[in-house]
């Protein structure tokens, strides 16, 4: 099984003309992703990679009722709006790959999920991969099939380019990988760390999975409690960037928007403090990762 992106996945692609959407449409037809309508207002009647585009989400609904998904590709601005059209038309999913979304438009289109019980991966996410079954987004880029293998390991990262390399160096060591979902390093996520895993907690083919986290913010410390609280059980491995920052000057901004520390929470030290006690395994290095998951996970990876 895989969580988010399965056989029944049918995408639109909001923002599809557009340089990053239309390569996101022609990544995703490659990897055997359905993708059966976009939409840019004002483009009705084009088609891209072959896929008809219409102006509204209304008029791609009407002809092409199956979409469940939507994979918003916007400039910025147009983010809140193209999520919200897509959550009043009841799109139950929505991946936002669009970076440089603003907090307050973030934090809109979050409430609005929760009243829609729309499921929203990002902004800047880098996608959704459930490998040899389909794809979301620009995750993987061209190499997809050289990155990620079929398996029963989880991944979810808040860097886009480390969801790749973590699915890299566990498809190398023979460790293929049930769905890897790039969450943004945002201030305000659509989904954050546990919410995903929490999603893996219930795919019976998910038998352990690998986190990736940086300095900012406290969603590593809600893992930290959830496990604690045997909300979640399956074993983690989590790696956590930014180390270096134990010795910089207190205030350096870096890294994502979501690189805020304060009151003593979201630093390092904080993290894997707050991680270990919980009982989450915390690998120093990337490399690390295999040989912990094969002592771990008690069935055969």
């Amino acid at each position: 099984m895989a969580i988010l992106v399965d056989t029944k996945t049918r995408v639109l692609i909001q923002g599809i003309t557009g340089a990053e959407g239309s390569r996101a449409c022609r990544e995703m037809l490659g990897y055997g992703t359905k993708v059966v309508a976009g939409v840019t207002p004002g483009k009705g009647g084009q088609k891209v990679e072959g896929v008809p585009v219409y102006n509204t989400v209304a008029e791609a609904l009407a002809k092409h009722k199956e979409i469940n998904t939507s994979l918003i590709v916007t400039p910025a601005g147009a983010v809140k709006d193209a999520a919200l059209e897509a959550m009043a038309h009841g799109i139950p999913l929505i991946n936002i790959l669009a970076e440089h979304d603003s907090p307050l438009d973030t934090s809109m289109i979050v409430a609005m999920a929760k009243k829609h019980e729309t499921r929203v991966v990002g902004p800047s996410s880098v996608g959704i991969m459930s490998p040899t079954i389909g794809k979301l987004g620009s995750i993987g880029s061209g190499e997809t099939k050289n990155i990620f293998t079929k398996g029963h390991i989880g991944v979810v990262s808040k860097s886009g380019g480390l969801t790749g390399e973590i699915a890299v160096i566990l498809s190398r060591a023979g460790i293929g990988q049930s769905t890897a979902v790039g969450i943004g390093g945002d201030t305000i996520e659509g989904s954050d760390f546990v919410d995903i895993l929490e999603l893996f907690e219930k795919d019976k083919e998910t038998w352990a999975t690998v986190l990736f986290g940086e300095v900012g913010g406290t969603s590593e410390e809600r893992v930290a409690e959830y496990v604690a609280a045997k909300k979640i059980k399956k074993p983690i491995v989590a790696v956590i960037g930014g180390e270096f920052t134990t010795h910089l000057p207190q205030g350096v901004v870096l890294g994502h928007a979501g690189a805020i520390v304060s009151h003593g929470k979201g630093g390092y030290a904080s993290k894997i403090r707050t991680m270990k006690k919980a009982g989450i395994i915390i690998a120093k290095t990337l490399e690390e990762v295999p040989d912990i998951l094969r002592k771990i996970v008690t069935k055969k990876l």
